[in-house]
């Protein structure tokens, strides 16, 4: 009998875990947007201070969203790496991947945007970058 009330506490706890691990890594996901948006922000109030309406031309240098060399963005940058939950790519390109789909992520240095694009052509990219986004 306990073996049979194991067996179902584990048939429904093991996908809320799961499902949980999901929302951590889109929680995640959401959080580092938000940091590298307010960072190419504050860049950008920095470079007005100065004189300079210019965004910043580039995001990384040599870790994720460390600045451009010239400019600190984001103080330690982020580390790359693969699979879910994680950054990869190069300026102005980047990926962050979540429950194993690789959402592009675009910086454009006119406007100062980084962004996905949520009308993407695959279903599955554009409804995890509105989850990413909104």
């Amino acid at each position: 009998f306990v073996i049979v009330v194991l067996g179902i506490l584990a048939s429904v706890a093991i996908p809320k875990m799961a499902a949980t691990r999901d929302d951590a890594q889109i929680a995640k996901g959401r959080s580092d947007i938000a940091s590298i948006r307010s960072a190419i922000v504050t860049e950008r109030q920095t470079r007005l201070i100065k004189g300079d309406s210019s965004w910043i031309t580039s995001l990384s240098n040599t870790a994720l969203f460390d600045g451009n060399g010239t400019s600190t963005l984001l103080m330690y940058g982020i580390a790359s790496g693969t699979g879910s939950g994680h950054w990869s790519g190069t300026n102005p390109n980047y990926t962050y991947t979540v429950q194993s789909i690789a959402v592009p992520f675009d910086y454009n240095s006119t406007s100062g945007v980084f962004t996905c694009n949520p009308n993407n052509t695959n279903a599955a990219i554009a409804d995890m970058c509105k989850n990413l986004i909104n």
